[in-house]
């Protein structure tokens, strides 16, 4: 997979589109990611030890990984991911700028 944890991603389709947040996790069998503020769900969670409290939850779910794309620090445009080697070193890079992409 192109995306990584910590990285800047846009939403593309569904309810949150256009929406721009952190990914929190990556599930890499699935092909999903987490991302914050995106696919947000209300759980219902019920107290599990005495004097813990339940109630109702707002928890960002999983969603195809195809779905986002990276937002490119240097230009702030989506972009596709590419990699280049430098020193050895394979680097992810943007499509669009060809700025290294952390």
């Amino acid at each position: 997979m192109r995306i990584r944890k910590g990285d800047t991603v846009q939403v593309l389709s569904g309810n949150d589109k256009g929406k721009t947040g952190e990914v929190l996790e990556v599930i890499p069998k699935s092909e999903k990611v987490i991302v914050k503020g995106a696919n947000v769900r209300k759980k219902h969670v019920k107290p599990r030890k005495q004097g813990e409290e339940g109630g109702i939850i707002s928890i960002e779910c999983a969603m195809p990984s195809s779905k986002v794309n990276v937002v490119c620090p240097k230009c702030g445009k989506t972009t596709r991911v590419g990699y280049s080697q430098e020193k050895g070193e394979k680097v992810r890079v943007c499509k669009k700028c060809g700025a290294k992409l952390k």
